[in-house]
């Protein structure tokens, strides 16, 4: 491939992936991101790797997982409803400690909802959809670039703590169409990540002991040091933040967003600054874990912050966590698959900012 070309966000995911790596993808198709296993389906061919379009999503997740137990590099993607299906087994795959990339291109809900963008799974990716205590790195790419560029550190995350990760997008990111500069991320690489199979995967046990994955622990001593060892796994995990602001040094009114709603803030931002109006930007790239203290740090020069997101309030608890009462905190957000302009948006905070 040369070097820049035009993309939507749904092939810019699946190109991502093989460009990073990723030896196989198992999927089941749902609006909207057909486009991301039908773009798998003719490279993997080109590239000799594997691809299966699965019966379901429950068996696209378990042959994720069987292929993660082999230490391949394996992912899988869908949309809100299908992503619910995969929950068991994405605890399953934290339990055993495997590595594997989910990818969740969100559309508006609850139930089958419509096909329209949402961030309404917000809950779900970071509060653990799955049942145990168990925890995932939560990507939040914002542009078809990043979304292309973040499948780099999803893999690189993946196997450093050997833990799934999930990428959350959405029906509008996934559909849109930009420029895409097809070349490694060096900026987003996690030095020293290996992809070696030998040390811990399953290969065949001749001329060496078995091994095996299990999460099922029946003695409850055993069940209980297991599940200290992975909360010491997610401790390191939740030290790797990562986030970006836009004119947040001197704000005094700040937006919080994520995804495609914080390419709606930043314009916002931008219109606020012309009128003489001190706002900025926070944006989460990691969901989980989140920029709590970065924010918290924030609150003493802060008269008000407001969270913006397509639900009717998720992520607002993670921002309202942060400010811990020091500041007041308000909420803007569309459903249903509607999206806000940066000109109701302006609307919106004026007034809630009382300015």
């Amino acid at each position: 491939m040369t070097a820049r070309h035009l993309f939507s966000g749904n092939n810019a995911l699946a190109e991502g992936a093989i460009q990073a790596g990723c030896d196989a993808y198992f999927g089941y198709p749902i609006t909207p991101q057909n486009e991301v296993p039908e773009y798998f389906a003719r490279r993997m061919a080109e590239e000799g790797r594997v691809f299966v379009q699965s019966e379901s999503e429950l068996a696209a997740i378990s042959m994720v997982m069987g292929a993660a137990a082999t230490g391949m590099r394996a992912m899988t993607s869908s949309s809100s409803p299908g992503i619910s299906l995969m929950q068991e087994g994405i605890s399953y795959l934290s339990g055993c400690g495997l590595p594997a990339v989910i990818a969740n291109v969100v559309r508006a809900g609850p139930g089958l909802g419509g096909i329209g963008p949402g961030q309404c799974d917000y809950f779900q990716a970071v509060k653990g959809g799955g049942h145990g205590d168990y925890h995932l790195h939560v990507l939040a790419p914002a542009t078809v670039q990043e979304t292309f560029d973040f499948m780099f550190l999803a893999f690189d995350l993946a196997f450093k703590y050997r833990n799934p990760v999930l990428i959350l997008t959405d029906g509008l990111l996934g559909q849109m169409m930009e420029p895409l500069e097809i070349r490694e991320p060096s900026h987003l690489r996690i030095p020293g990540v290996s992809f070696e199979r030998a040390s811990w995967a399953l290969t065949g046990a001749q001329d060496r002991p078995g091994r095996h994955f299990k999460s099922l622990h029946l003695d409850t001593h055993v069940l209980e040091e297991h599940n200290r060892a992975l909360q010491r796994k997610f401790a390191a995990m939740a030290a790797d933040v990562r986030f970006d602001t836009h004119k947040a040094d001197d704000a005094a009114y700040l937006f919080v967003a994520y995804g495609i709603s914080a390419r709606i803030c930043r314009a916002a931002v931008d219109t606020m600054r012309s009128q003489g109006i001190a706002a900025g930007l926070l944006r989460p790239i990691t969901l989980w874990p989140y920029p709590i203290q970065w924010l918290r740090d924030r609150t003493p020069w802060l008269k008000k912050v407001m969270a913006v997101e397509l639900s009717h309030g998720q992520m607002i608890e993670d921002v309202e966590r942060a400010v811990a009462g020091q500041c007041p905190v308000s909420f803007f957000g569309r459903t249903g698959g509607c999206v806000m302009t940066a000109e109701e948006l302006v609307e919106a905070a004026v007034k809630e900012f009382d300015l």
